[in-house]
Formats: structure tokens, C-alpha cells, sequence
């Protein structure tokens, strides 16, 4: 299982990058770090797809292969086939997918897995990296917000896993919006528009079949039956984006003034849809002339 799942993130890599791509220093970047084969795309999604969509690079890691997330199966088919659907959004979105081989509901922030996160940022050359904030429910999302901060400083140091070229310069550190309190509620320092990808997005999130129709690992027989079958797959896709209104256009009313911030009043009302992010004080400290610059696709002033 484990072989196979390092050629299959291999193979998304270097198809979807390549020597050229490196050399273009006038696209932007950007990596984001989730715990499973969905929580990048679920947080992220929209601003990838409009990043993609500009030709900006981006990459959507899992920092597990999601082995125990369902109530029906484990184990290395389903980490086969979580991977396999998250490089299906992938492709819709038009970005990369990876999917590191850490078993789900095991991962640990140890040295190990610094190295990791630290090697992948270098490689990548981010500009932007994304993750989770690190407190949260569920401890996988806690320790990837827990890594992420542990390589914002190592990024950039050069006798730190010496023979990966470190960053010349520290990339913005963001976390993706949560509902914790404790030990302080998000903040939404960046807010998307994300109405022009909203369709492309629950498009590409249909592919999570094993998440969005069958339930992951809290589902039971009774909720999958509770979606639309398989033989109907545009009622699935109705069914879908119906629960992705309600959870999309509740950040844009959750976070308005954040997108009368960036857009303006006037934009900003009209907005149905949204995502958010917090900076981390780690990294890089942006201006607002610099959010901007990261984010093309909002207004400029």
C-alpha cells in the first residue's frame, strides 16, 4: 500500500509541474495542507480554482491517506481510493494533488514530519502556504496546524535539511476558517468571493464519493441511503450543492465585512458564496498591497 500510494502522489506531481513552471517567476505558488483527502479541498477550493484560472500553481496536500475515514471500509483500498478521488477534484479544479502516506488518526508532530512539511514547502517554492489552524476537533487537523507552524521558520533555514534547497524568502502562513473558540476564534484577515467557482467547486467535489455520498468515517448504512443513488448522478450533483449553499454562503454572511474590506460595499452585498482565511503570525506579514498582489483575482484599489 505504501508503494503505491508514494507513485500515485508522485505521478500528480509531475504531471501536473514541470522544470518550466519553476522558472516562471511571475506565477504565484501556493500549497495547502490538509489532514485528508478533502479538508484542502473543502477550505480551499475556490480560491484554487480561481488562482488556477490565472495560471497560478497551486497544490492540495493530504498529510494522511485517509485510511479509517469510512464506516464501511479501511485499510489500503480505501486510502487507494481516497487518493484516486482526491486527484479527480484536483483535475477539475484545474491544480496538484498529493497524498502522503501517514495513516489517518495517527499523525504525530514529530521531526520526522517536520521534515516533511518543511521539504514539500521548499519544493513547491510557495509563496502562500495554507493550513489548518492548530487547535481543532480532531487531532490529525490540530498536528498539521502544529507542523505548519513548526516549518515556517525552518523553511528559510539553510542547514535544515541541507540538501533541499531552502526558501530565499518566507511565504505568507494562512489558516483556513474554522468555528473553535478556544483559545481564540478565527479571524478572517482575507475573505474570497468565491461565486464565479462556486459550480466548478461542488463539481469537483462530487468526485469525494466516498465523503459527500457515503458519509466518511461517522456515516452509517442508513445516511448513505439518505443521498441519491448512483444511477442518478445529477440528482447527487443537485443533492451536493444544495448542502454546499447552505455551508458556502454562510461564510459570506459570517465574514461580510471582511468581503466589504476587499471588495467594497457595493461587490461585497451582492456576494453569495465565500471563503476565508486567517495570517498567521508566522512567516511573512503581508500588507494589504501584498494580500492583493497573492490574491489577483480580488479588486484592485
Amino acid at each position: 500500500m505504501k508503494i503505491f500510494l508514494l507513485l500515485v502522489s508522485t505521478c500528480c506531481f509531475l504531471e501536473a509541474t514541470t522544470a518550466e513552471d519553476f522558472r516562471d517567476t511571475s506565477k504565484l505558488r501556493i500549497i495547502v495542507f490538509g489532514a485528508h483527502p478533502d479538508d484542502a479541498e473543502y477550505k480551499a477550493g475556490g480560491a484554487a480554482a480561481l488562482w488556477a484560472e490565472q495560471g497560478h500553481h497551486v497544490k492540495l496536500v493530504s498529510v494522511t491517506n485517509g485510511d479509517i475515514g469510512h464506516w464501511a471500509m479501511a485499510g489500503g483500498a480505501l486510502a487507494r481510493r481516497r487518493s484516486a478521488e482526491s486527484a479527480e477534484v484536483a483535475k477539475t479544479l484545474g491544480v496538484t494533488s498529493e497524498v502522503l502516506d501517514i495513516h489517518d488518526g495517527e499523525l504525530m508532530p514529530t521531526l520526522e514530519n517536520r521534515r516533511k512539511i518543511t521539504r514539500l514547502i521548499r519544493e513547491w517554492n510557495a509563496d502562500v502556504v495554507i493550513s489548518h489552524r492548530p487547535w481543532d476537533y480532531h487531532p490529525d487537523h490540530r498536528y498539521v496546524g502544529v507542523l505548519v507552524q513548526d516549518a515556517a521558520y525552518m523553511v528559510a533555514v539553510p542547514f535544515f535539511m541541507p540538501l533541499v534547497t531552502p526558501l530565499k524568502k518566507n511565504p505568507v502562513f494562512l489558516y483556513s476558517s474554522d468555528r473553535f473558540q478556544k483559545p481564540y476564534p478565527f479571524e478572517a484577515d482575507i475573505v474570497v468571493d468565491v461565486d464565479p467557482v462556486f459550480e466548478r467547486k461542488v463539481d469537483a467535489l462530487t468526485a469525494l464519493v466516498s465523503q459527500t455520498f457515503e458519509g466518511g468515517a461517522l456515516g452509517s448504512q442508513e445516511r448513505m441511503d439518505a443521498a441519491p443513488p448512483a444511477s442518478q448522478p445529477e440528482l447527487r450533483a443537485q443533492w451536493l450543492r444544495e448542502k454546499w449553499v447552505k455551508r458556502q454562503s454562510g461564510e459570506a454572511k459570517r465574514f461580510r465585512s471582511g468581503l466589504i474590506r476587499w471588495y467594497g460595499e457595493e461587490h461585497a452585498k451582492s456576494v453569495k458564496y465565500a471563503e476565508a482565511f486567517e495570517i498567521c503570525e508566522y512567516g511573512r506579514q503581508p500588507s494589504d498591497a501584498d494580500v492583493r498582489k497573492l490574491f489577483p483575482f480580488l479588486p484592485s484599489q
